[in-house]
């Protein structure tokens, strides 16, 4: 494959210059009060510089007090417009498509940082979780509606839904935890449920133009695989969904589940009927051949994280050489300063093990 002349063109005429996403990735950087930091704007823009064909941001908070983590960055209120319109228009100034993530992280939404209890689908006292009340999901589904609307105003080329990883839209999934008995729990459809209206109301609010994406994790979120995939299968029936994200944390494993061990976990998600919706896989995708790899599977575009933060200009490498293999962990602090990351982002993986040398 000659990736290095393949655009990728999605169904509202906005082209991709080539296969290669940047993750969305938690860096810690943004201010507290969810404003985008000098430290964030250089990290997402040096990985546009390096090639990168679509730019997405991390995770951004929907509703204030739906934040997940320290130095998140904000997209619930009018007040973050001119921070995004600088992002995006950086982003895009190289030539990537800039796409913000949309976020709630429900229960993880920690009471220290949040100042209050934080929301559920479900009660949980675990987490001290209390269940939103019907009133509180209609409003929890505006709430995505109107920062995505918000991101197309701001120079936005398009959304992702954060529907994975064990936040709001995951809890909603979760089938061992969400024992609500009304129109959100019960069965696949209505677990689901959420996230279609979502996915309706912000293609009925956006332009056809803007794309509008959703993250989806089949495993450790409380679905079963063929529960997973049947969703997938919906949100592309719906038609209102331009790209899909399956964040399959290895790209080349078997599925955990002994049940579906015939084949993998990537193979069983190419059962799904895409019709013109693109997607993407993320999970191990470190190297130039497992680039290939994946895209030889017929996947549209994957999304890099760990080698984009070791490598901004990872695309541009692994087009030059579809061998190339990324500088190995553990790296030092002046590699990775010179890589774009801030101090915070520092901060923040320095707790994976092996990652930066001692």
């Amino acid at each position: 494959m000659n990736i290095s002349a393949n655009l990728l063109k999605f169904r509202n005429g906005k082209i991709m210059k080539n296969r290669f996403m940047l993750a969305p990735m938690t860096n810690t950087m943004s201010f507290e009060n969810g404003h985008l930091s000098d430290d964030e704007y250089k990290w997402l823009t040096m990985r546009a510089a390096g090639q990168f064909g679509m730019v997405m941001t991390c995770a951004s908070h929907v509703n204030e007090f739906g934040k997940g983590f320290p130095g998140q960055l904000a997209i619930y209120s009018d007040e973050f417009i001119e921070d995004h319109k600088r992002l995006a228009a950086g982003i895009k100034e190289h030539g990537s498509l800039a796409v913000v993530q949309l976020h709630h992280a429900g229960m993880r939404s920690p009471k220290k940082l949040i100042g209050r209890d934080p929301v559920a689908p479900y009660d949980n006292e675990e987490y001290g979780a209390v269940a939103l009340t019907l009133e509180e999901i209609a409003e929890l589904k505006n709430d995505f509606i109107e920062a995505a609307v918000r991101a197309e105003k701001c120079g936005y080329d398009g959304i992702q839904v954060h529907g994975a990883h064990g936040y709001i839209l995951t809890q909603f999934l979760n089938i061992d935890e969400n024992r609500r008995s009304d129109e959100y729990g019960g069965s696949i459809d209505n677990r689901g449920r959420i996230i279609f209206e979502i996915l309706e109301g912000i293609r009925e609010k956006c332009s056809k133009e803007f794309l509008v994406g959703i993250r989806i994790s089949p495993e450790r979120s409380g679905m079963e695989l063929c529960e997973a995939k049947y969703i997938c299968q919906k949100i592309i029936d719906q038609g209102f969904t331009d790209t899909l994200d399956i964040s399959l944390w290895d790209s080349f494993k078997y599925p955990y589940d002994e049940k579906y061990s015939e084949k993998t976990l990537l193979e069983h998600f190419q059962e799904i009927d895409f019709k013109d919706v693109k997607y993407s896989v993320a999970g191990n995708v470190h190297t130039g051949e497992d680039v290939i790899k994946v895209l030889d599977t017929g996947v549209d575009f994957v999304a890099i994280g760990h080698s984009g933060i070791l490598h901004h200009d990872f695309p541009a490498k692994v087009m030059e050489d579809t061998e190339f293999k990324p500088i190995e962990p553990p790296v030092t602090l002046d590699h990775l300063r010179n890589e774009g990351l801030g101090q915070k982002f520092l901060d923040y993986i320095s707790r994976w093990p092996d990652f930066i040398k001692k």
